[in-house]
């Protein structure tokens, strides 16, 4: 497989629209069948975190206020990521983050994001739930860490893509499985999917 950036990010709420911002993010780097480098860091942008919001990724306001400032982190990790393609399992949110904090710092993303939400969708329709936890479980994929952590999202969602990847050079009979593939293939329906794999 090509280098993919799989980033996820925790945040204070679930729109730069309605004023949130980050507080953690986790970027896994796949290439091949791995992944082969990691950014983790909490950051500092001055929001408060709301009680049910640290409750459930155990990220507390306290934690924050001594993580370094966002720009920092976000310059170091938009330097870390360069132009490598992006990936994010509901990728919509993590998109929307990504690019609020980028044109912060005058910065633009060039590179576009797959969703391992819909690819998962039209690859794996007989799971039982598309989360992404209960996805790596169903799958077998092995355990990252705490739930609702940026590095333990991003890696599961990174195993799951290298997951869907084997499996459509299995079935496909694919040599490489490219991000532009992926991006290509989660636009199509369920049933367009359905009908690939029989051909």
């Amino acid at each position: 497989m090509e280098r993919i950036a799989v980033i996820d990010f925790e945040t204070t709420g679930m729109s730069p629209a309605q004023n949130a911002r980050p507080t953690e993010i986790g970027v896994a780097i796949i290439e091949g069948e791995r992944i082969v480098e990691r950014y983790q860091s909490l950051m500092n942008a001055g929001a408060w975190i709301p009680p049910f919001i640290e409750q459930l990724t155990g990220i507390s306001n306290a934690m924050v206020r001594s993580a370094p400032p966002v720009a920092q982190v976000m310059a170091e990790v938009a330097d870390f990521v360069g132009d490598t393609p992006l990936l994010a399992h509901n990728a919509a949110f993590d998109a929307k983050f990504w690019d609020a904090e980028l044109e912060l710092l005058r910065r633009t993303r060039r590179q576009a994001f797959a969703c391992s939400l819909l690819l998962s969708r039209r690859l794996l329709p007989e799971a039982p739930s598309h989360k992404l936890g209960n996805l790596n479980h169903w799958a077998g994929l092995p355990s990252t860490g705490q739930a609702h952590r940026a590095l333990a999202d991003a890696e599961m969602a990174a195993n799951l893509t290298l997951h869907m990847a084997g499996q459509l050079r299995r079935r496909l009979g694919l040599g490489e499985v490219s991000h532009a593939y992926l991006c290509s293939l989660q636009k199509l329906s369920a049933a367009k999917v359905r009908a690939l794999f029989k051909a």
